[in-house]
């Protein structure tokens, strides 16, 4: 199964000057599905007014697509083994910490989900566990974490340069 997904993400300078660190992280995040999504460092990172709390942050992207992922691989695992599910909810949390490099990375996600049963469709605890176990060794992005990253940048340049 080889498939392809994109994301655009858009950030535009405004009337900021960009050139004395005071400039907004606000962008957009578009998905070839047709949502937008409201970005933006964490206040955690820079700090307000630079940053736009009530948008989505890289950081809490990347832990609410490790648990969806992993939410996503459990309701199929259950549906398959016939526990009705009516209700998961996790409040997933990433830990910040230093790696032996001394990089500032998300050291640590930790899942809580809680998942509600049709009490005639249930699993017993030790099911349940394994249920888990299963989801988060099929879940794509878990097995993802590790990587490899490209960049081909593209330069393009507005207006000319003064003195030519």
């Amino acid at each position: 199964m080889a498939a392809s997904h994109t994301a655009t993400v858009i950030w535009t300078r405004g009337t900021d000057d960009f050139l004395d660190k005071r400039y907004h992280r606000s962008h957009q995040w578009q998905f070839d599905g047709g949502a937008t999504v409201a970005a933006s460092s964490s206040p955690h990172v820079v700090p307000l007014p630079y940053s736009d709390a009530a948008a989505v942050d890289p950081e809490e992207a990347y832990i609410a697509a490790l648990s969806s992922c992993h939410m996503l691989w459990f309701l199929d695992l259950a549906s398959r083994a016939g526990w009705r599910v009516n209700r998961y909810t996790d409040a997933a949390v990433g830990t910040m910490a230093p790696d032996a490099q001394g990089r500032l990375i998300v050291s640590h996600v930790q899942l809580r989900p809680v998942t509600v049963f049709d009490a005639a469709h249930a699993p017993t605890e030790a099911a349940l566990t394994e249920l888990h176990h299963r989801a988060h060794e099929a879940c794509f992005l878990a097995n993802s974490v590790k990587t490899h990253i490209d960049c081909s940048p593209v330069l393009e340049v507005d207006g000319t340069a003064e003195g030519a």
